[in-house]
Order: C-alpha cells, then sequence, then structure tokens
C-alpha cells in the first residue's frame, strides 16, 4: 500500500483583523465595507440609532416589537410574500433591539446580494405594520414571558439588573419588556417609534464578504440609498448609574434541586484603558474549563459542571460615560450553595493576595489572540464585530489594536485589573433557589446582607 507523505506544515502568516474602508451615501447612511477574498455569504449588518431608553415611558418592549416587525411586510410585499422572497435569494434576516440601539443582520449569498439589499432596504423604508402582524408579535412576546421567567438564568438576570440599577434607568427593567407594558403596545405606538427614531442619517451599514465583481457603489445607491429621512437631533445619553453595595439576593423557588448564581456589579467600558489587563484578568479567573474558578468549583469539590466570568459592555461612549457588567455565573446543586459560595470566595481572596501567574497569563493570552483568525474566519463575524464598534463609538482599528494590547499585557497588570474588577465586598449575588435550605448557610458567610424575594 502506498501512502502519500504527511503534509508538512506551512509557515504561519501575520494576521490582523481586517480594516473596513469608510464611506457615506447622499441620504447620510454611513457605510463601511470589508473584502473578504473568499466569503462568498456576504454579511451585512445595520445599525440603528433607536435605543431602549428612548422607549416611551410605559411602552417598554416596542422596541423590540417593532424589531420583529420590519419584516413582517412592506409597501410592497405582505409578510409572507416578503418571506418567500428572502427565501428565493437564500438570505436570512434578522433584527433585535439592544440597549445601544437596534441591529438588522442580513446573510445572503454574493451571487444575491442585489436582490437581498432591496428587501433589506424595502424594510427599513416602508415597513407596513399591519394591525395584525403587530397584534401576532405582541402575543407572541406575551407567551414568551413567563418562559423566560421560569428559567432560572433569566429570572437572575432581571433580579441583578433590577438590583444594581434604580428604576428610573431603563437598564433596571427587561430589555424586551414586562407583561404589562407588552400588552399596551399596538401598531400605533410602533410605527410612532419608528418615525421617530428610523432614519438613514444616524444609521451605518457594514457590508463584509468577497466583494470582487460587485459593484457595491451601484447596489448602495439603488437599494439603501433610496431611503430618505430627517437629520434627526442626537439624543442625550443619561449616566449609569448603579449601586453594588455588597449583597445577597435569594429568588425564592421551592424545592429547586439548584440553585442559580449570578453575581456582579458594574465597571468601565472599553474605552478605558483598563479594559484589555480587565478582559485577561477575567479570562484568567473564569473564562474557560482551566480558569482558578473552574478547577476548584467543578474540579476539585464537584459543586458545578462550569462557573463563568465575563464582562459585558452594556452602553459605551466616547466620553468616557458608558459602563460594562462584570458578573461570575454558574449553578450548583442546591446542599452544596453555601459550601460552593464560601470557595468562591476564597477563590477571589487568594486572587487578590497572590495574584495571577504568569503561566496562567500566558495561557489565557494564547487562548485570546492566538485563536483570533479562526473567530473570524466568518463574514458575518467580521461584521459583527465592526457594528459593535460601531455602536460603542469605537474606532475602526479597535480590535486590531486590542489584541496588541492583550499581548502585551503582563500579569502584574492583568492580576490588578480583575482584582478591582470583583472586589470582594462590593458584588451583588443573586440566587435563584430553594431558599428554604440555602438561606441559613449563605447567611453564615457574612458576604452581606441577605433578602428573600419571591420568584
Amino acid at each position: 500500500m502506498t501512502f502519500h507523505p504527511r503534509p508538512a506544515a506551512g509557515q504561519p502568516k501575520p494576521w490582523a483583523f481586517p480594516a473596513p474602508e469608510r464611506g457615506s451615501l447622499p441620504n447620510g447612511l454611513t457605510v463601511l465595507r470589508c473584502h473578504r477574498p473568499g466569503q462568498q455569504v456576504i454579511a451585512v449588518e445595520v445599525n440603528l440609532a433607536a435605543p431602549l431608553d428612548a422607549e416611551p415611558e410605559g411602552l417598554d418592549g416596542v422596541a423590540t416589537i417593532m424589531a420583529r416587525a420590519l419584516s413582517e411586510g412592506t409597501d410592497k410585499h405582505s409578510a409572507e410574500e416578503f418571506a418567500a422572497e428572502l427565501e428565493r435569494c437564500g438570505a436570512t434576516l434578522d433584527a433585535h433591539a439592544d440597549h445601544p440601539g437596534l441591529r438588522v443582520s442580513l446573510e445572503v449569498p454574493a451571487s444575491r446580494l442585489a436582490k437581498a439589499l432591496g428587501l433589506l432596504a424595502e424594510a427599513l423604508r416602508a415597513p407596513a405594520f399591519a394591525d395584525s402582524e403587530v397584534d401576532r408579535l405582541v402575543r407572541n412576546r406575551l407567551d414568551e414571558i413567563p418562559h423566560e421567567l421560569a428559567n432560572p438564568q433569566r429570572r437572575a438576570a432581571k433580579e441583578l439588573y433590577r438590583q444594581l440599577f434604580p428604576a428610573s434607568l431603563r437598564m433596571s427593567r427587561p430589555r424586551q419588556g414586562t407583561e404589562e407594558t407588552v400588552a399596551r403596545i399596538d401598531s400605533a405606538a410602533v410605527r410612532a417609534f419608528y418615525e421617530a427614531h428610523v432614519r438613514p442619517a444616524t444609521a451605518t451599514a457594514v457590508v463584509v464578504g468577497d466583494l470582487a465583481g460587485i459593484d457595491l457603489d451601484a447596489l448602495l445607491a439603488d437599494t439603501l440609498g433610496a431611503w430618505t429621512g430627517n437629520a434627526g437631533q442626537a439624543r442625550p445619553v443619561p449616566p449609569v448609574e448603579s449601586d453594588d453595595t455588597g449583597r445577597v439576593v435569594i429568588v425564592d423557588r421551592p424545592g429547586a434541586v439548584q440553585t442559580q448564581l449570578l453575581i456582579g456589579r458594574t465597571g468601565p467600558d472599553r474605552h478605558d484603558r483598563v479594559w484589555a489587563a480587565q478582559v485577561l484578568g477575567t479570562y484568567c479567573l473564569g473564562g474557560t474549563l482551566t480558569s482558578r474558578l473552574d478547577k476548584v468549583l467543578r474540579e476539585e469539590k464537584g459543586y458545578t459542571y462550569g462557573v463563568r466570568a465575563f464582562g459585558q459592555v452594556l452602553r459605551s461612549t466616547a466620553d468616557g460615560r458608558g459602563a460594562s457588567m462584570l458578573a461570575i455565573s454558574g449553578s450548583v446543586d442546591t446542599p452544596n450553595t453555601g459550601p460552593a459560595l464560601e470557595d468562591l470566595w476564597k477563590v477571589l481572596r487568594t486572587l487578590a493576595g497572590g495574584g495571577l501567574t504568569d503561566a496562567e497569563r500566558d495561557v489565557a493570552v494564547q487562548n485570546l489572540v492566538g485563536v483570533a483568525p479562526l473567530k473570524f474566519e466568518t463574514a458575518a463575524a467580521v461584521a459583527g464585530t465592526l457594528a459593535d464598534q460601531v455602536e460603542q463609538e469605537l474606532p475602526d482599528d479597535y480590535q486590531a489594536q486590542l489584541y496588541a494590547r492583550l499581548a502585551e499585557t503582563g500579569t502584574v497588570e492583568a492580576t490588578t485589573a480583575v482584582v478591582q474588577a470583583f472586589p470582594v465586598d462590593r458584588l451583588v449575588t443573586v440566587l435563584v433557589g430553594d431558599a428554604a435550605q440555602i438561606e441559613g448557610p449563605v447567611r453564615a458567610l457574612g458576604i452581606g446582607e441577605v433578602t428573600v424575594v419571591g420568584n
């Protein structure tokens, strides 16, 4: 039998996050394009300046219903016809609303880009917002809410945001609204929110993929370039206020066999110089199976399948008024809730006292920086990150510079950042579980005042 010779490893090539080309259309729409040879599925992301704090009082969730309604019929197609046209060109169109604004995402084969851009422009320019479709979306959303409240992770997140932020701040309330607020939404409210906030002058479109042989300027002019609207006015950005006084809130679920834990506080956003070191230190704490939290709580003690530490941007602004959520999340079996929390606090105190090791830092850098080329293999991954940068008022080369900063960050700097991110006396702990079994052991830990709330 003849075997082919084993392939030899090639020479590593230098890699950097793709740099986009920035421009604009006559209607004021900002455009970022990024040619990625070989990526025959084109990804388009459109950022709309329609933040959740712009929702009218008592109508939390209207941004979500509007986002979902964009593809439910236009002035040219009914909802069924619009869906059929998308399917014919092999495209997917999604939209969602979050605190910074609304995002519309399109993926389509390069050969069908012209048709898909036309449909995207149609959805943005002239959505129908038919009474029947909006009513259906409202009913669907109302059906989703009980299921979300039954999910321990979702319930913990809802309680943490309610605890951290004042009731007057939109961040304190569920992103997609409550049963009470969603029930008030109708087509008139959706259209009013659309007309107040959706316009090309305050929007940005990101196009990523193999653009060879595509006259993108002409396609954009014929599609998104035909979208019109007034210039609009910049909205004042409210400051992010939070209360991270150390305390414990137990959401009582009698009979629960597991306790869902979510421990968090707010921290700096991506404009802060500490962000790279914070990312690195947080990864060492709980970013993967070999991080400190998992080594103790999963491997040594067997309390959990996994505990993760992470930082998630809530709002990021160039003037430094943004914020991120810094959190530790996981679940443990009910009898070991107290011991697991005790060991978790020991990990944090040990980290503050002894710091990270060089080996931990090196593994984190390799995992975060070394796999970056794989993470951004698809056009959608690149487009999503570029859109995030636009949404967070970051420069176009931010991601490339972030990887350089991560590689340069030392062990001491990463230690300082993660210790400042998770101070043991400034953490709000939310536990979703059986209060009758876990309240006593948790109180005995002395990690903060303990309050029990209903499910």
